[in-house]
């Protein structure tokens, strides 16, 4: 018992000299100011840098929640222009589908176009041809001008003669003599030749379709030499048809382009239309009512040696005529 006792007691000592430091006096008076100082500095110090730090993360909590709701605000926005989009998309996408629908459609409707054009062009040929038959007779000529369609069908004439014209390449060499086209404008102008090689025919030409007879010279003048001979050579069967009437000739004479248009074709390698051509130009030389008009202009203009040159053709009409013409052309001498 004693000696555990003792141990204890011991023990009790050795722990009562360790709670024990030696400082000096100095020392720890020192360390008491310092102590004492950090005391009155130390929350000071402490609390001005934590309201600091506080202050900051306020800004930045602040500035996190802006920046939350302006991402907020840009994924309303994609979201709103994604919306927009795949509507563009749908629209655009709709609109290419009408377009494609819309120009098959187009392209359909130009097949049928193109299609009911060969067939009115193939029935117009057709049924004029027959007509160009027809009119050779005086009497069917007559029930024809006597129709309330008559005027009606110079002037589609016309014009259809001036599409025909319009439609020829520039290029085009020889025309297709067996197409529809060709075989249409030919019996239309064989047509006007046939009435106008009638009295009443060509007073009805001069009187209601002065419009045909000028598309018919603006087209002569027109068409290329060598081009459309036959097309040609009608139409100056119809002037000069028309020419027989007094009346007629002065209006055809009275063109401004008439002159220059017979000097143009005189030109033309084709004899036929040179041939008709010069009786054209008889016409005038032997009315001297027109030709007083005339005579000027024809003595500035007149290519003398052409008219030479055809009269030295090896077509026997072409000769004789464009000789007759020289001595005709004589008076003009005495209209000086």
């Amino acid at each position: 018992m004693w000696r555990r006792a003792g141990l204890a007691g011991d023990a009790q000592k050795a722990e009562t000299k360790e709670e024990f430091v030696k400082v000096r006096r100095r020392d720890l008076e020192r360390l008491t100011t310092e102590v004492m100082q950090l005391r009155d500095f130390l929350p000071k110090i402490v609390n001005g840098d934590i309201l600091g730090t506080f202050q900051k993360l306020d800004a930045i909590e602040s500035n996190m929640e802006k920046k939350e709701e302006e991402i907020e605000q840009l994924k309303m926005d994609c979201e709103h222009f994604r919306a927009r989009l795949e509507t563009a998309q749908a629209d655009c996408m709709r609109e290419k589908k009408e377009k494609l629908d819309l120009r098959q459609q187009l392209n359909e409707a130009k097949q049928q176009l193109l299609q009911q054009a060969e067939y009115c062009t193939e029935m117009g040929a057709a049924v004029c041809t027959l007509l160009w038959g027809v009119s050779s007779n005086e009497e069917a000529v007559k029930a024809i001008l006597g129709g309330s369609k008559a005027a009606k069908f110079f002037t589609i004439t016309a014009q259809t003669m001036e599409s025909f014209v319009k439609s020829l390449s520039e290029d085009m060499k020889q025309q297709d003599l067996d197409s529809d086209e060709n075989q249409f404008v030919l019996a239309l102008a064989g047509i006007v030749t046939n009435v106008a090689a009638l009295a009443c025919g060509r007073e009805f030409l001069v009187s209601s379709s002065r419009e045909l007879l000028d598309t018919m010279m603006h087209l002569l003048g027109d068409m290329k030499p060598g081009l459309c001979t036959k097309f040609k050579v009608l139409m100056l069967m119809s002037l000069y048809n028309v020419s027989i009437n007094l009346k007629g000739l002065k209006y055809i004479s009275e063109n401004p382009g008439f002159i220059p248009l017979l000097w143009w074709l005189l030109n033309d390698p084709d004899t036929e239309v040179c041939l008709h051509a010069l009786r054209l130009l008889q016409s005038v030389i032997l009315e001297p009512e027109v030709l007083s008009k005339s005579a000027s202009e024809m003595r500035d203009t007149l290519p003398f040696q052409r008219i030479i040159a055809l009269s030295k053709s090896r077509n026997a009409d072409l000769q004789a005529l464009a000789k007759e013409l020289l001595e005709d052309l004589k008076i003009l001498e005495y209209e000086a």
